[in-house]
């Protein structure tokens, strides 16, 4: 089952626009959340991921369209009215008061019951994981710490829409890897609705039911990280997911063939978009782990073999640099191969696993 099938819509954007001044920033955006889901807006800086999030939390006062959140139109309403909590990059966390403190202090704004808050203060750090943190300041506590007290404060307000704004991009490696764990697990056992923006693919590739890659204030895909990956709709999405990217090869449909500079590929198995079969200039784009070599080569429809030009052990991967086709492809070995510049090897590939694109529309075909 989908994440969207007997789902009711948490959130729905409807025709969003946001203007600053003749500067178009959000064009025309349509976005459905359903209940549970955990979506992540995903982009590279400045394609509207951020703004998209702080028009949904209110911080950004809308050019036109409407924003609905639990059936109730929010549109005009302020942030704290919306029934949202929000992490943002930076921690906000108030340096003068303890993590207790800070957890408690909306609450005690609301003039909620001592008891009242006090209980949702110590679910809160059981569920994070920071109960021994309680009595300290925020300068006492690591990154790692901080963040996790920033997500609390969200999480005490009961919200029904959780929005983190790229909570961990302050984070060294090791302490996002570990953080993004947390964060899948809290989503898991809330269930409720989370809304995540992030530049970092490998974030959104782990933590999404759902991914909307952005581009120019516009979605590009709003799709499951596994059809993302599998079937980018067009040419952007392609080239950005993926490191290294897709390897993309220019040529032409002939017949029930790709031809380009000597390279024929069979795609009698390929998976054409409905409607989109035809002859003529295309695109083939080829994932550098979708490129076989060494015994893997015998599952592979074509093959052949390519001189390698430069070399980058990864650990666990090697990267090899090789021209084909005339152009320079991404190949990904095992990270136990034995290989440098100037040796030659074989290389193959299946071509149900390619994606081709249309070169003037750019989208798939």
């Amino acid at each position: 089952m989908t994440v969207t099938e007997n789902k009711e819509k948490s959130v729905e954007v409807k025709n969003l626009d946001l203007h600053f001044g003749a500067v178009k920033v959000l064009q025309n955006l349509d976005l459905d959340i359903y209940e549970g889901e955990f979506l992540v807006l995903l982009g590279s800086s400045g394609c509207g991921k951020s703004t998209l999030l702080n028009c949904i939390a209110g911080l950004l006062e809308i050019t036109g369209g409407q924003i609905f959140i639990e059936g109730r139109n929010v549109t005009w309403a302020e942030p704290s009215e919306r029934g949202i909590g929000m992490v943002f990059q930076s921690y906000a966390l108030y340096p003068q008061m303890t993590v207790e403190k800070n957890l408690s202090f909306s609450l005690k704004n609301k003039r909620m019951s001592k008891a009242e808050i006090e209980e949702r203060v110590a679910r809160a750090a059981g569920i994070l994981q920071i109960e021994p943190l309680l009595h300290r300041k925020p300068a006492a506590l690591s990154g790692g710490q901080r963040q996790r007290v920033a997500i609390g404060r969200a999480l005490v307000r009961d919200a029904d829409v959780f929005l983190f704004d790229e909570p961990l991009s302050n984070l060294d490696a090791k302490l996002r890897a570990d953080l993004r764990v947390e964060i899948k697990k809290l989503h898991e056992r809330l269930g409720n609705t989370m809304i995540y923006v992030t530049h970092d693919q490998i974030e959104a590739m782990t933590l999404a039911d759902r991914i909307a890659i952005m581009k120019g204030g516009r979605i590009m895909q709003l799709a499951s990280p596994h059809e993302i990956y599998n079937r980018p709709r067009n040419l952007y999405v392609a080239d950005f997911i993926g490191s290294p990217s897709m390897n993309f090869l220019s040529g032409e449909l002939d017949g029930s063939d790709f031809v380009t500079n000597g390279l024929r590929v069979p795609m009698g198995a390929y998976d054409f978009e409905e409607g989109s079969r035809r002859q003529g200039k295309a695109i083939i784009g080829l994932r550098p782990e979708h490129i076989s070599t060494g015994d893997a080569l015998a599952s592979a429809a074509v093959t052949t073999r390519v001189k390698v030009d430069l070399v980058e052990p990864m650990g666990s991967d090697t990267l090899i640099y090789t021209t084909l086709a005339g152009e320079t492809v991404h190949v990904r070995m095992d990270g136990q191969a034995i290989v440098g510049p100037g040796d030659e090897v074989e290389i193959g590939f299946q071509p149900d696993r390619a994606s081709l694109f249309d070169p003037d529309s750019e989208m798939r075909l």
